[in-house]
């Protein structure tokens, strides 16, 4: 049985090779490619939840409110991204990728998932199951981390 140490290392290094695996794997348009992390980051979630409120999309990231405002206005600058004023809430400023940017978006989401469903469908049923029963533990974990910096 593998220490909790163990496990915590194996999972970030597991977890690392597969995000740059897929990310590698899918070839096509990328969003965000050649920004630094942080801003590619915030517009794939942009491009993911179009209309999320600034404060929403810093909460997800773990950014604190004045970074994320660093990012916006960077983003906004740089053509990739459109802030609004909810019409509900003055004070709430609501985000999408500019339509370009969305389109790109959304063509690499499609050929990431093309890419990686086309890999899953050649495990077994119960490689699959198992797979589907540790996202549900990876969930967990990733509530409990939330919890923990809360």
């Amino acid at each position: 049985m593998h220490t909790s140490t163990d496990l915590a290392a194996e999972l970030l290094a597991t977890a690392g090779r597969f995000r740059r695996q897929v990310r590698r794997s899918g070839g096509g348009p990328r969003i965000g490619s050649g920004l630094p992390e942080s801003q590619a980051e915030l517009l794939r979630l942009v491009g993911r939840q179009p209309d999320i409120a600034v404060r929403h999309a810093a909460a997800e990231l773990g950014l604190a409110p004045n970074t994320a405002s660093t990012l916006v206005s960077r983003l906004c600058a740089d053509g990739l991204l459109v802030r609004t004023v909810d019409p509900d809430d003055r004070r709430v400023g609501r985000l999408r990728l500019t339509e370009s940017a969305q389109r790109v978006a959304d063509e690499s989401r499609a050929v990431r998932r093309a890419t990686l469903g086309a890999v899953l469908s050649r495990l077994d049923p119960d490689q699959r199951e198992r797979l589907h029963d540790g996202l549900t533990v990876l969930a967990e974990v990733t509530r409990l981390l939330h919890e923990e910096e809360a």
